[in-house]
């Protein structure tokens, strides 16, 4: 499966592009990045840019970049993860410094959840997150998601929210 291109009113959700890569290192490499595993080296980085692209033709799922409709401006990204890493669907997100507080996260995860929901038949989703990401957690609260302290987690410190089919 190739990645789609889905819309909101606001957001074009698109496939990801060699041109998003500075950015993506610049977050990655960024204090920004410490609720997912970093900041991390470039080699890193790079490791989970192409594994956000290729899970498209492996796991028909993957991630998208949030751009906005009227600029054009890539404001960060959305995704289904799942694979060994991951013991469950996974909805993430993250936006770029400055798109951060202006609903784009909500807008795009809304979308994101939506189409695994409908177009990939996928029930259920979680969001895995670090205990210290409060601004995540009431994004996931806000999107109807609840914590769920039993559910099965890449680490064991992280917080599960699941997301029943909303």
């Amino acid at each position: 499966m190739t990645a789609p291109t889905l819309e909101t009113e606001r957001l074009v959700l698109r496939p990801m592009r060699m041109e998003d890569w500075p950015d993506y290192l610049d977050l990655m490499r960024s204090d920004r990045s410490r609720y997912m595993g970093g900041p991390m080296p470039e080699t890193a980085a790079w490791g989970l840019f192409c594994q956000d692209v290729a899970q498209w033709p492996l796991m028909q799922h993957g991630a998208l970049m949030i751009e906005d409709r009227a600029t054009g401006r890539c404001l960060g990204q959305v995704g289904i993860n799942h694979g060994p890493l991951f013991p469950e669907h996974e909805l993430g997100w993250f936006v770029y410094g400055h798109a951060e507080g202006k609903g784009f996260a909500l807008e795009a995860a809304r979308a994101m959840r939506d189409w695994a929901r409908d177009t990939r038949g996928l029930p259920e989703l979680v969001s895995y997150m670090d205990r210290d990401n409060h601004r995540s957690a009431r994004l996931a609260v806000r999107l109807g998601a609840v914590l769920d302290p039993k559910a099965p987690r890449p680490a064991p410190e992280d917080l599960v929210y699941r997301h029943f089919g909303q």
